[in-house]
């Protein structure tokens, strides 16, 4: 059974969360250098079944674009243009570090480990992937 993926597209690090078979649970996958995504994308594509894309949309609390919205659009544009039948979902990734950020703390990490940004970010994707699941697969 095809899978669903979520990107946390950054300037430097992008995080990848996956499904299980079922999508059920959401797990983290890897943390990239965002500059290796669409290259990463396509082995993983190539081996795995995967349906639909989740990457985030950031937005300030008025729900205006953030600063990073254009770095994110980039991507998206290039993303589209690699996997034009890919199913592409934008979701809010507002809270997302912090949650994960949170969600370290909560499982008793380290200070030095809770530093690991590129841990944040796969967690965040995990995240977004997760909350995703709960909200339209149910």
């Amino acid at each position: 059974m095809p899978r669903i993926l979520a990107i946390d597209y950054g300037q430097k690090r992008t995080g990848i969360a996956i499904t299980d078979e079922l999508k059920i649970i959401a797990s983290g996958l890897t943390t990239i250098a965002s500059e290796t995504a669409i290259d990463f994308l396509k082995k993983y594509f190539e081996k795995e079944n995967v349906c639909k894309v989740l990457i985030g949309e950031p937005k300030q609390m008025n729900g205006e674009p953030s600063q990073s919205t254009e770095i994110i659009e980039l991507f998206v544009t290039k993303f589209k243009k690699a996997f034009p039948n890919m199913e592409l979902i934008r979701v809010d990734e507002r809270f997302t570090s912090k949650m994960a950020f949170q969600t370290m703390i909560d499982s008793g990490l380290k200070k030095k480990q809770r530093q690991n940004k590129a841990l944040i970010d796969e967690i965040s994707a995990t995240i977004m992937l997760q909350d995703y699941l709960s909200r339209y697969m149910i």
